[in-house]
């Protein structure tokens, strides 16, 4: 049976934030949505706390890519939503997500994003990644990327490499159509700011995507990225 909408959660050792992701989207679980993690091989409750507060809990080779690929294979919606376990969709979400499906020229898209709790200068971040998405056509992982399954299909789903997947796919993706840029906010948890700081993690990840743009083997680019601060 195919549901209206398949979200997809990977995870990896997210037992701090998974429970409040997953309850978040209880109300879309009771309106017949149906909600997939798919764990990468964490070591804490992870999965167990998934397991009450999802339909599906799968385990999969680590790799976001790999995860949120594996969660489409098995996922029975006619499109797809993909949400990292710290973004908390608005109550609105449902709604503008449905309205801009129901535009048969709607192929794919991502939500606006607020860096929680945040500051100035996180507000100041979020708008400027909200307008370089809007301006480049390109969305990153945290704002919610959604997209129609057989889109999804035809363009290969997400490349299965070690970072910069979002960016790669969204690549993918306007091949077959621009993106639908939903003003509706997810709120992202602003703790990989906190980690590095605000303007240290700026800067990395600037330095980052140009790494890539330029070439960089994404796997080289994910080891300097899980570097310690």
């Amino acid at each position: 049976m195919t549901v209206a909408l398949s979200v997809i959660v990977p995870v990896l050792n997210e037992a701090r934030e998974i429970a409040g992701c997953l309850e978040a989207l209880a109300a879309w679980r009771a309106r017949g949505h149906e909600v997939i993690v798919v764990d990468g091989g964490s070591a804490d409750e992870t999965r167990a706390l998934s397991a009450p507060l999802a339909d599906r809990v799968l385990v999969a080779a680590q790799g976001r890519a790999r995860q949120m690929n594996a969660g489409a294979a098995v996922a029975r919606g006619a499109a797809l939503l993909f949400v990292h376990a710290d973004v908390r969709l608005a109550p609105q979400a449902e709604a503008a997500l449905g309205a801009a499906l129901a535009d048969p020229a709607c192929q794919w898209g991502r939500f606006d994003v607020r860096l929680v709790p945040g500051s100035m200068l996180l507000a100041l971040v979020s708008w400027g990644m909200n307008w370089r998405s809007r301006l480049s056509g390109i969305a990153t992982g945290d704002q919610a990327i959604f997209v129609r399954r057989e889109a999804f299909a035809r363009a290969g789903g997400f490349p299965e490499i070690a970072l910069m997947e979002d960016v790669a796919f969204s690549a993918r993706m306007k091949r077959v159509a621009p993106p639908v840029c939903l003003r509706e906010r997810v709120h992202v948890s602003d703790r990989r700011w906190r980690r590095r700081g605000t303007l240290a993690t700026i800067v990395l990840m600037w330095r980052l995507r140009l790494a890539y743009f330029l070439g960089a083997d994404p796997q080289a680019l994910a080891r300097r990225y899980s570097q310690p601060s």
